[in-house]
């Protein structure tokens, strides 16, 4: 634990006159002295004795003193005297001790100064370990013990438990027992395969050549349940070393991983960054919530004071004087619901690419799921991503269309095979051609020229309009870093064209698309909400209703997408009908590959999916919308 580099600060009340030696003096001025002397660091003004009577020179009564601190040395201590008793050639005052310990913790207590001036014309101060504090002898010492505070767990809207403490064994490697590395290593590998854990067990060989005899080497932390998978391959292995802990740990390994973090043993960088708070062998939250809400979740340790003494056998032994207690952590209460963030997990699984799922509840904008795979942990892009939404814009520029009456859902809006627009020309996926067809099959199909077409007549400013009304962009606070998304300018007649079916410089989140998803299903944009407790000082205010009109012909166009446009694989899912929409966005010129998107809702869930260099809409988000309704409707 790191120290105060204050000096030995003292507040010393003096309960009698000047600092003379002579014998006339009563015991008073020399304790006085004795504790003036204590503060400043000099003690040449004050006699001493041992205590069977010896003399004892002042600068070794201060090195005794200094001695004594232990852990304790460079913390600002005050001293005070009380009223001197005299008995002859004996004198005994009471004084108070107060220390000021790491973390501003006061300990105080009483002890007893002895004077004397048996054998002598002035009075000497009774130099023992006593009077620095009661309980200490020579050779002691004082030491400073943290005491934990239990760290507080994440949990559901309901206070239940979503993180919590959990079993875990940690497996590691004692360098002197390791006999035939090659056995460890390949029993270590053919181990963790069978549990899918993820470790380097090559590297081990550089790590016991460095390590001293004795060390435990961490291999991996696994919680108690995958241990108890590979408990019978592992154990005999040569060398490895086994300690069992309990972790806040979530359900699942995968779950919400990237939003909620993990909690292992404090690095150096985080003892750095917090020297007053963190010290070796502590725990602390690394990424997401466990590392925003650190503090909160942790809460503050206790301070113990101990005398170590050596006993005979060399051993050290403690017994406490003095405990400040901890302060547990407080919960962090979130909106994910348990099971809805399950079949998050596991429909993302299933997909080799990255990609990022999140749900929302429609009626209050509860963040239900987030899901990041193949690897759930890093970057939470599920929220703050910032990618083009391709297609699924148009669910977007639609409203934009009707709520303006540019069109109908019925309107017939050509669709050619290509539509060319200052030069620039735009097609089609895989150069589909309708033809002049009702404006809700051009959603249907997903046709990118029908609406490069109506983009004179839906303006920039009505783009930007309809963006804002589903709540692109919108500033709000959910208590974790998200991302809101930014539209397109449309500045340019290309550039209007391009962001109309999501291209051009428009950028979202998988979050950003189920907001405004949700917007429609809702008929207004409400701000989402994720963290509930500590609650965001700005959370965001709802907006103005949507269009009617325009929003029931959006969301009907919506469910063609499922029964019979681009999202038709989404027909024979379980539950409610399925209204979404799929989205192709190219995300670099010259480059074919595509993220690959669907946004919708079911019932009172709207969500959005985006599978990164996935292809088609089609091809790789549709298969984990479908994978995430079956799961959650079981």
């Amino acid at each position: 634990m790191r120290r105060s580099t204050a000096g030995i600060a003292a507040l010393v009340i003096l309960t009698a006159g000047g600092l003379t030696g002579c014998s006339a003096d009563p015991p008073e001025d020399t304790v006085s002295a004795f504790v003036a002397g204590w503060q400043s660091g000099d003690l040449n003004d004050v006699g001493f004795v041992t205590a069977d009577g010896g003399r004892i020179a002042a600068p070794d009564v201060l090195t005794g003193i200094r001695e004594l601190y232990g852990d304790l040395t460079g913390q600002p201590v005050a001293v005070s005297a009380g009223t001197t008793t005299t008995t002859g050639d004996n004198a005994s005052t009471p004084i108070t001790v107060k220390w000021t310990l790491p973390g501003g913790v006061d300990w105080s207590y009483q002890s007893t100064v002895r004077a004397t001036k048996a054998g002598r014309d002035d009075w000497a101060v009774v130099w023992e370990p006593a009077l620095v504090q009661p309980d200490l002898a020579t050779g002691d010492k004082l030491r400073l013990r943290r005491v934990a505070a239990q760290r507080a767990g994440i949990q559901d809207a309901d206070g239940k438990a979503l993180v919590g403490p959990q079993k875990v064994v940690v497996i590691g490697v004692s360098p002197e027992k390791v006999t035939d590395f090659e056995e460890l290593r390949a029993g270590l590998a053919a181990a963790f395969k069978k549990i899918d854990a993820d470790v380097n067990v090559n590297a081990l060989k550089d790590k016991i050549a460095k390590a001293d005899p004795g060390a435990f080497i961490d291999v991996v932390t696994l919680r108690r349940s995958d241990y108890d998978k590979i408990r019978s391959q592992v154990r005999p292995l040569p060398g490895t070393v086994f300690r069992e802990e309990t972790r806040q740990l979530a359900p699942t390994r995968a779950f919400a991983r990237a939003l909620i973090g993990t909690v292992d043993a404090a690095t150096k960088d985080d003892i750095d960054a917090k020297p007053e708070t963190l010290a070796a062998g502590d725990l602390a939250g690394h990424g997401g919530l466990q590392q925003k809400y650190d503090d909160t979740l942790r809460g503050a340790p206790g301070l113990s004071v101990v005398i170590a003494k050596e006993a005979a056998d060399g051993k050290v032994e403690s017994a406490e004087v003095f405990q400040s207690e901890p302060v547990d952590g407080k919960p962090v209460k979130i909106t994910l619901d348990t099971a809805t963030q399950n079949a998050a997990d596991k429909a993302v699984a299933g997909e080799k690419q990255p990609s990022s799922l999140v749900a929302i509840r429609v009626t209050d904008g509860a963040v239900l799921a987030t899901a990041n795979g193949p690897d759930a942990g890093g970057v939470n892009t599920a929220l703050t991503g910032q990618v083009p939404p391709g297609s699924t814009f148009k669910m977007v520029s639609a409203y934009g269309v009707l709520s303006r009456d540019v069109v109908t859902a019925d309107t017939a809006v050509n669709c050619p095979k290509t539509f060319t627009v200052d030069g620039r020309e735009f097609k089609n996926s895989h150069d589909e051609e309708l033809g002049k067809v009702p404006f809700h099959v051009d959603f249907a199909k997903s046709c990118n020229t029908a609406f490069a077409s109506l983009a004179p007549k839906l303006t920039s400013a009505g783009l930007q309009e309809a963006s804002a009304a589903l709540g692109l962009g919108a500033t709000y606070d959910m208590g974790i870093e998200a991302y809101a998304g930014q539209v397109s300018d449309g500045g340019t007649s290309t550039e209007l064209a391009s962001a109309i079916f999501g291209q051009g410089s428009t950028v979202v989140s998988p979050l950003a698309m189920a907001v405004a998803t949700a917007a429609v299903a809702k008929g207004q944009f409400q701000p989402p909400k994720l963290v509930l407790d500590p609650a965001p000082a700005a959370p965001g205010a709802a907006g103005p209703e949507l269009d009617a009109e325009s929003v029931t012909a959006l969301r009907a166009m919506m469910r063609e997408v499922v029964t019979s446009g681009t999202g038709t694989a989404l027909k024979s899912v379980p539950g409610k009908p399925v209204h979404g929409k799929t989205g192709t966005a190219e995300f670099e010129n010259g480059n074919e590959e595509t993220h690959s998107w669907f946004i919708g809702y079911q019932g009172d869930v709207a969500f959005a999916v985006m599978v990164q260099k996935g292809g088609a809409g089609s091809e790789a988000a549709v298969p984990i919308v479908k994978r995430f309704l079956t799961e959650l409707n079981k």
